[in-house]
């Protein structure tokens, strides 16, 4: 390709960050000028105006800050920029209301209803971006339910303009200048939308953010939170960019400026919005490895590797930029194009920590103010000051802004004495576990550097947990991918990274500290334009398809000319937003390498592109089912000329820097004297201006001949892992672990075709040892977290020398660890060359959303014996020799039918897709369980196995001689389920072993209905409300139940009979319980106390859902309201979609229903639902005769309520388990008790 030819003008290319601005410049006669400075700074009114006014002023002629600049000069401007970012983040946004269809004013703070983290009991949710709601007098609805051929929407209720003008007058009147507004169905209709629009402009707003022009995708929860998003951030977007151009003379008349938006494209300024900038900067740095990195000739994919101050960014790219079109930044869902990057919160701010006996890094930072110990304003230790004890950083080549007077270099002594007392502390711990919780461990304390690169070696770990997941998680080899490294931090960790993931190259631009600005002066303008469809992808379907993208195609070239492209300059490229019918699972398709056929769409065969993406994203296709196109979309690219490198034309200091074995002599060069005749071995450390890189030993460093580094990642020294605990390694295997649990559940979820797993998640993944004991669960629904070691446990002893590599074993039934029919649990040993029995196990238990029984849906509400609840197993070979059982689990599953008045499954084909799923999530963990052992060793892994379980006991030993000392000994509580029957419990704690006795003694009996809740529930109570008393993060397993002694009456509510219906206990008697025992310890109200099941369908299939109620309120917090709490969190399907297939729905916050208190309880939530086809619904709920109770005096909250309301007008009450055949037009309203 021949060189591009020098510009004729100035060419900046600018990425404002929240910290530095870094400027890669082009000069006229091609000269590349590079520049960093503060983003802040009182010395200057703009930081990438004061970039230019610097480069500009190199041609002699001096430019005072206080004059506008003379742009003339200007070819043309590219940024990227952190102020929406920041202002979303710092919620610094402009005052906006929010206008909604009438009866979804609580809508977006509803949203999916569930909680962010699992196990705060104080339920803390980002504040929604708007101060104010008005409804809209408007309705459009889907015309009929079930619809596959294209959406025909009805006007039920027209748009009353005069009654909101007088609504849009009062908030002008009370200050607000932006609007977003959300009304739904508009994706596809959007007309009220837009007279919305033109009625508040005509007013006086000066921001109006429709939904339908932010996002043209159904789902109401996301496109409405982006809207709000978009009013909240574009004004002030937009005055920035006007303050931006006042700082020239003609106010950048004639200059382009183009900005980076979230999906790696440019725009130019005045089509910029706040909804486009979230990931401005990152999306930058994106487009600058893919550009710099990537080589089409070998197509090597590479992972992008950017370390910053609080997190690090990761992303992959293979030929073409990744996108997702839903995704969350400051707790705000966003549905837009953005390319798919990863965050974990682990970068060089991130504090360290040891907790009962674990290397804790981050999620917490230091920031900037005080920042890490060795700045000298009395900081906490950080990643940062283990790299720079370990003499991976060097103060001599930082600038000297530190301390109080931000004239200080980094202080390297002040690191050294914050790690040598945490090295006492935890020697400290290992002389008082030496002997008991945690044996064989020397009682010397570690050295400082040992501490600090224990925790170098834990914060790699977690740093590639998100690698992993974009690669092993999604089919891929995270070993045949390069590492791009960029970011201030990221030279230090990449060699140890690549080593750890065993990929053999790392690259290293030499504008890597500033590659986000290169990748603007490299980055194409993109327009896109996209229109919902809502039609099945067939040759019926081919003429209408065509002639829309045609016609999409033509507004992006017409875009793209208009900003001056020629048309040799400008590609298009087509998609299609297409799924299965009956699923959630669309995918964003191209036809790219799928060209044309005289059977398919002339713009290429998309169905062939989806089958085979469908294929590699969820491991399955699904042939002979329907495809349906939700969307259309065409991206246009214009263009740039690339910027051209320039070719580079050591010096020898020598540092003492700490690796394992200890120190090493380590060569220090500066990146400007190297060459392209440099080859560097490791170790060694090559500083430039904005970055370090560590050359780890066993690597070598050779430079390319435009300056460029790459790194030939070595194997390291060997090092044989011991059975002896390592407190590093116990970290490091406690992140192995977790991430294999990680990783199987990405795999269900992305393998599974119901609603219920891949859209609700409704599932749980965990690993076992070979005695059946819980290793690690991550963390997905509350009420699997003990239940599956019962299940676990159990087939050991059922089947034991039975059990043959290739089997897997699926079960449910209470006795067999199983916590309610519907919950199937599939079971796999995990077995190793030379051992005879299973080395460990493997499991995922998920929710379907029919088994059979006497109802749709499989929770009905006044089943009496455990074969009304639908299809039983108790230990049943799935697969037996690798061959999956299909003929025998479809008879299990259609057996029900011989119950009287019970049917089979009504879903059967859902029912064998998820479990093929849940087969393949298992063999996604076995297969990174023995990639673990043979790397370390099989009895290395399982020694490790048992520390991690011996960790989790002592936290909890911790926690519970803390609640001793707090409360005393001995703790009781009562509570009752809505028939009287009582829940007792006495808790005796030994402060001094840190242990408890948990009794159940007085609870009442086993129950006629279907409360019973098998024992397994109750040891998931408790370890949910163990994990939520000790405060941070342990590993999850079977140590936290090892000081715990549980003892629950047999014939008992709790521990039922075998064949006793048990589906309510499951989802109601189990929230009782954690009432129960956090009443017991005094730590909060009680919350909602049920999941509020409801279901309906017919033959024809079944919806199931839960609704969420309110939290409790504790001590110091007040209860966050139509959230779910503690033993569920799924999610709740979008109204529109769920208005597309059953029913017309709403939901809004039932006011006053929380209790009264110095801190009120979270209020309750009012679904109503409307039928538009007869239905057998069913209602499983809770707290409709009792109450929530208050705690210290604050007041019990509302009990809840199910209504029927008839279309005769009678209002009934269904009670609070109810069963009825609907009719179209009939509304079940429930009322979510609350506290």
């Amino acid at each position: 390709m021949a060189a591009p030819l020098a510009p004729s003008g100035f060419q900046f290319a600018i990425d404002r960050g929240g910290t530095f601005t870094d400027v890669f410049a082009r000069c006229p006669g091609g000269r590349v000028r590079v520049l960093k400075l503060l983003s802040e700074d009182p010395a200057y009114r703009d930081a990438p105006t004061e970039g230019i006014r610097r480069i500009l002023q190199e041609l002699g002629v001096p430019l005072p800050r206080d004059q506008p600049l003379d742009g003339s000069q200007i070819q043309w401007i590219r940024m990227g920029t952190t102020v929406a970012t920041n202002a979303l983040l710092q919620r610094r946004g402009e005052r906006t209301a929010l206008a909604v269809t009438r009866g979804f004013r609580h809508l977006l703070h509803i949203g999916t209803q569930a909680r962010p983290h699992l196990f705060d009991l104080e339920v803390a949710m980002p504040d929604m971006l708007y101060e104010e709601v008005i409804e809209v007098d408007e309705r459009i609805v889907p015309e009929q339910p079930d619809c596959c051929s294209g959406v025909t929407l009805l006007v039920q209720k027209p748009l009353d303009l005069e009654r909101l003008r007088g609504d849009l007058e009062g908030l002008l009147n009370r200050g607000f200048r932006s609007l977003a507004v959300l009304l739904l169905h508009s994706y596809a209709w959007p007309e009220h939308e837009e007279q919305v629009a033109a009625l508040a402009l005509d007013l006086g707003f000066s921001q109006v953010s429709l939904s339908s022009g932010v996002a043209r995708m159904a789902r109401a929860v996301p496109r409405g939170l982006t809207a709000c998003v978009d009013a909240y951030l574009s004004p002030g977007v937009r005055s920035y960019l006007h303050s931006f151009c006042q700082g020239f003379r003609d106010g950048l008349q004639g200059v382009r400026v183009l900005f980076m938006r979230s999906d790696g494209g440019l725009t130019p300024m005045a089509r910029f919005r706040g909804s486009q900038a979230i990931l401005s900067g990152p999306a930058a740095g994106v487009v600058g490895y893919a550009r710099t990195t990537f080589d089409p000739r070998d197509g090597t994919p590479v992972i992008g590797f950017d370390m910053g101050g609080t997190s690090t960014d990761v992303s992959r790219f293979a030929g073409a930029l990744e996108h997702v079109f839903e995704a969350s930044t400051a707790g705000v869902s966003i549905q837009a194009p953005q390319l798919d990057i990863n965050t974990v919160a682990a970068g060089g701010g991130s504090r360290l920590f040891f907790r009962s006996g674990l290397y804790v890094v981050g999620p917490e930072s230091a920031g900037a103010h005080p920042g890490p110990a060795c700045y000298r304003k009395g900081g906490p230790l950080t990643v940062t000051d283990a790299n720079l004890v370990l003499g991976r950083l060097l103060p001599e080549y930082f600038p000297r802004i530190f301390g109080p007077g931000e004239d200080q270099p980094l202080c390297r002594d002040s690191a050294v004495a914050a790690f040598r007392h945490l090295a006492a502390t935890i020697g400290d711990f290992r002389s008082a576990t030496g002997d008991s919780a945690v044996p064989d461990v020397s009682p010397e304390p570690p050295s400082v550097e040992e501490v600090a690169l224990g925790f170098i070696r834990v914060a790699n770990e977690a740093m590639c947990r998100p690698i992993r997941a974009l690669t092993q998680a999604r089919g891929h080899d995270a070993s045949r991918h390069i590492l791009a490294c960029f970011g201030g931090a990221g030279g230090q960790h990449a060699c140890a990274i690549a080593r750890t993931l065993r990929m053999a190259r790392v690259c290293v631009h030499r504008h890597s500290g500033l590659l986000s600005a290169l990748g603007l002066a490299l980055a194409d303008v993109v327009h896109e334009e996209q229109e919902p469809c809502a039609l099945p992808y067939g040759p019926g379907a081919f003429p209408r398809l065509e002639q829309r993208l045609r016609e999409l195609e033509r507004r992006c070239r017409d875009a793209l000319r208009g900003q001056g492209f020629a048309d040799e300059q400008i590609v298009t490229e087509p998609f299609l937003h297409m799924r299965y019918d009956g699923t959630d699972g669309a995918l964003m398709v191209s036809a790219r390498g799928h060209p044309a056929r005289p059977d398919t769409c002339q713009a290429g065969d998309f169905l062939g592109a989806f089958t085979e993406r469908y294929r590699q994203e969820f491991g399955f296709a699904l042939p002979g089912r329907a495809v349906l196109v939700d969307d259309l979309r065409v991206r246009g690219t214009g263009s740039t000329e690339p910027v051209a490198p320039e070719p580079l034309g050591p010096r020898g200091d020598v540092t003492q820097c700490y690796f394992e074995g200890g120190y090493q002599d380590t060569p220090v060069y500066l990146l400007e004297d190297l060459g392209s005749d440099h080859v560097l071995p490791g170790p060694a450390i090559i500083i430039d201006t904005n970055s370090t890189i560590v050359v780890e030993p066993g690597c070598v460093a050779t430079m390319t001949p435009l300056g460029d580094i790459n790194i030939a990642v070595g194997e390291g020294p060997a090092q044989t892992l011991g059975t002896e605990l390592d407190p590093v390694q116990l970290s490091i295997f406690s992140h192995r672990f977790m991430s294999i649990a990680e990783q199987m559940g990405r795999t269900l979820q992305r393998t599974a075709i119901s609603t219920n797993i891949k859209e609700r998640l409704d599932f749980s993944c965990a690993l076992f040892g070979p005695d059946g004991g819980l290793v690690s669960n991550a963390p997905h629904i509350p009420v699997h977290l003990g239940a599956m070691q019962e299940a676990v446990q159990f087939q050991i002893r059922e089947l034991g020398p039975e059990l043959r590599e290739g089997d897997v074993i699926l079960s449910n039934h209470p006795r067999a660890g199983g916590s309610h029919l519907p919950d199937l649990t599939v079971i796999t040993p995990v077995f190793w060359p030379g051992q005879p029995r299973p080395v460990f196990f493997v499991a995922s238990r998920g929710h379907h959303a029919d088994v059979g029984g006497s109802t749709p849906g499989s929770m009905p509400p006044h089943s009496q014996s455990l074969r009304q609840e639908g299809a039983v197993f108790v230990s049943f070979k799935l697969v037996t020799k690798g061959q999956f059982q299909e003929q025998a689990v479809t008879e299990a599953l259609l057996a029900p039918g011989a119950v009287p008045g019970c049917s089979g499954t009504r879903n059967l084909r859902d029912n064998l897709a998820d479990l093929r799923a849940q087969v393949a999530a298992n063999q996604k963990g076995i297969g990174l369980v023995r990639e673990l052992i043979g790397h370390c060793g099989l009895e290395a892994v399982q020694a490790y196995m048992g520390y991690v379980q011996d960790n989790a006991e002592v936290a909890v030993r911790d926690t519970l001689r803390a609640v001793a000392a707090r409360w005393g000994s001995l703790l009781q509580a009562e509570d009752s389920m809505d028939d009287g029957t009582p829940i007792r419990l006495r808790v005796e704690l030994d402060p001094k072993e840190g242990s408890a006795v948990f009794d159940f003694g007085g609870t009442g009996p086993e129950v006629l209905g279907n409360c019973n809740a098998p024992r397994a529930i109750t040891l998931s109570a408790l370890i949910y409300c163990l994990r939520c008393l000790v405060g941070h993060d342990i590993p999850l397993n079977q140590g936290c139940l090892a000081p715990v002694q549980v003892l629950i009456p047999p014939g008992s509510i709790l521990d039922p009979s075998p064949e006793a219906a048990v589906v309510g206990g499951n989802v109601l008697t189990s929230q009782r319980l954690v009432d129960v025992v956090l009443r017991a310890f005094g730590v909060c109200a009680a919350s909602q106390g049920c999941m509020n099941n409801v279901t309906f369908g017919s033959d024809r299939g079944g919806y199931y859902e839960t609704v969420a109620g309110g939290a409790g309120a504790g001590p110091h917090w007040e209860g966050r309201s139509g959230v779910h709490t503690h033993m569920t969190n799924t999610r709740i399907t979008d109204p529109e979609i769920l208005e597309l297939r059953w029913v017309w729905g709403q939901d809004w916050l039932r006011a006053g229903s929380g209790g009264a208190g110095q801190c009120r309880g979270g209020d309750g939530v009012i679904r109503e639902l409307q039928f538009r086809r007869g239905a057998e619904l069913a209602v499983l709920s809770e707290r409709r005769a009792t109450r929530p109770y208050g705690m210290a005096g604050g007041l019990p909250g509302a009990p809840g309520l199910n209504l029927l309301l008839r279309r005769d007008g009678r209002v009934i009450n269904v009670g609070g388990k109810g069963q009825v055949s609907v009719e179209p037009g009939v509304t079940p309203k429930p009322q979510k008790p609350q506290k």
